[in-house]
């Protein structure tokens, strides 16, 4: 699968070590930046990861910054993504059965690194449950956001 992968400043140290894991689990990651510790703002990362899975340059996308919640926003600002905050394998794996996300969002202050590629990984071997989720996830993509 590609996966794109996105970060600021704060976030850039658990995106490089959870795009590690990807490429050993067989992924191709699409790095959409940051590429240092020098101080950045999440919004532009966060948009640039819901862009490239928008655009088809991604299948699905990961998002790192400080809470995970200021990325997530801003990945959410574009039109057809779905991007979730997640905190463990619980939340995660529920992120993609019922809500079909296709970004998580994970904060390096606040989740372990072990728990984060845990999380991940839950993501990715989870499915779409479909049934009564699917009117929700349809009104979800109806609310809007950047088109092309």
């Amino acid at each position: 699968m590609r996966i794109a992968v996105g970060s600021d400043h704060a976030g850039f140290s658990m995106k490089e070590e959870l795009a590690a894991h990807l490429r050993e689990a067989g992924h191709v990651v699409v790095d959409c930046g940051t590429h240092s510790l020098d101080r950045v703002d999440y919004p532009d990362f966060g948009a640039a990861v819901g862009r490239a899975v928008r655009d088809g340059q991604a299948e699905a996308g990961l998002c790192v910054c400080g809470s995970g919640i200021g990325i997530a926003i801003a990945a959410n600002k574009i039109a057809g993504i779905r991007a979730a905050t997640v905190h463990d394998a619980t939340s995660a794996r529920l992120a993609r059965e019922h809500n079909d996300a296709n970004v998580i969002c994970i904060g390096e202050r606040l989740t372990g690194a072990e728990v984060a590629r845990e999380a991940l990984d839950a993501w990715l071997a989870a499915e779409f449950e479909g049934g009564r989720h699917v009117g929700r996830v349809e009104k979800l993509d109806s609310l809007g956001g950047e088109s092309a």
